[in-house]
């Protein structure tokens, strides 16, 4: 029998507390576990690539979040991202490589077009935008032999147009083309992009899967065994990894994903029902209303709305917008959106970026509409209305 030397205080306090039992209770929610190092059970674990040897791939948190949504999206597999705007670049890096074009939506998310233009190109990928509108034999006229993806978001950015997304996955499978589809606005609940035949998924579980703005996180999700090897292995060349916690809170907030969600849908459409039939507004931008031009695409595909919309006002001098938004009292004046609390922005000084811009008439409003009273959030609206007008 050896006899260990006795350890001093350093080593004690080192190695001591440490446990290889199976937890004996079990939450509703999974232990988190903050390691970058991962202890292995012997030698030849160390290079055994279907065990778990490195904390950045994920451990309990994280692979249950990833269970969830793999649930929610209905795919084979999924990475995660630090945020959305990650998630959206990091996917595309996936696919791309220097002399290939992309095909974008000219909608898409500002800071994706941002990465497009000052990233992409920088890189040797050619970006080319479409109109939102375009036919999907519309937008693959303008695809070339080197074109390899094509980046959907639907609806659109500030302005709400809907994409036939089916048509669109379609003519890019038969073209040998990727497509990518930033789902945010239907959170993977109101619309499922890889049943309609999209390649990859893309949210920013920051919105409404967490749910609390207070988590930034985003998602890819695919079924292809090929493409899921691609987001793969750009995970781990990139060195892209979320903290447990973040994790954590993410897999919460999903919980109670439909229930928010049905609220959000619910007084979205109350108060934009509303907004319309203002004096000061001269265009309601919702899908869901059926005066709207994409109304029949969503109605084929989404199975409910969430609360961000928008509307054009008459015409009006900036310091009218400035006192609308500066009269609101439960809008708070802030860019992102999904949480549990309403929130305003002006929109115009975003349109000037896009090549097809759209010709509104008047200022552009964009509202989410949170978890409060409709009948509150109608009155906060009418105050800043009533600011408009004053200022105008």
């Amino acid at each position: 029998m050896t006899t260990r030397t006795p350890q001093g205080e350093a080593t004690r306090a080192v190695h001591s507390g440490q446990t290889s039992a199976p937890l004996d209770a079990r939450t509703v929610g999974p232990p988190i576990q903050r390691g970058s190092t991962v202890l292995m059970a012997d030698a030849a674990a160390l290079y055994d690539e279907t065990q778990v040897t490195y904390g950045r791939g994920g451990l309990a948190a994280q692979d249950a979040l990833i269970q969830a949504l793999l649930e929610l999206e209905d795919a084979e597999g999924g990475q995660l991202y630090p945020s959305g705007l990650a998630a959206m670049t990091g996917a595309m890096l996936a696919v791309l490589k220097a002399g290939d074009e992309v095909l974008v939506v000219d909608t898409i998310y500002a800071p994706t077009r941002k990465f497009c233009d000052q990233v992409l190109t920088r890189f040797g990928v050619a970006v080319r935008y479409y109109p939102p509108r375009a036919t999907p034999s519309e937008v693959f006229e303008r695809a070339g032999r080197t074109t390899r993806l094509v980046v959907l978001e639907s609806p659109g950015s500030l302005t709400f147009e809907v994409q036939d997304v089916a048509g669109m996955a379609v003519l890019a499978r038969e073209r040998g083309v990727f497509s990518l589809m930033d789902n945010t606005w239907g959170a993977g609940l109101l619309f499922k992009p890889l049943a309609h035949g999209v390649d990859i998924s893309v949210q920013a579980l920051t919105k409404y899967v967490c749910g609390h703005s207070d988590v930034f996180m985003g998602s890819a999700c695919a079924n292809d065994p090929k493409v899921l090897k691609l987001l793969d292995d750009a995970k781990w060349n990139f060195g892209w990894s979320v903290s447990p916690d973040d994790a954590y809170q993410a897999l919460r907030g999903l919980r109670t994903l439909s229930t928010r969600m049905a609220r959000h849908d619910e007084s979205g459409r109350k108060v934009a029902d509303w907004l319309r039939r203002q004096p000061e507004v001269i265009q309601l931008l919702h899908p869901a209303f059926e005066d709207s031009p994409d109304h029949a695409l969503w109605a084929r595909d989404y199975t409910g709305a969430c609360g961000l919309f928008g509307a054009v006002l008459r015409p009006a001098p900036r310091q009218a917008m400035h006192a609308l938004l500066d009269a609101l009292t439960l809008f708070g004046l802030g860019f992102s959106w999904g949480g549990f609390e309403s929130l305003a922005i002006a929109s115009d000084p975003q349109l000037s970026r896009r090549q097809f811009p759209p010709k509104l008439g008047g200022p552009l409003l964009r509202l989410h509409v949170g978890l409060e009273d409709a009948e509150d959030l109608i009155t906060d609206l009418r105050a800043g209305l009533d600011a408009f007008g004053a200022a105008n």
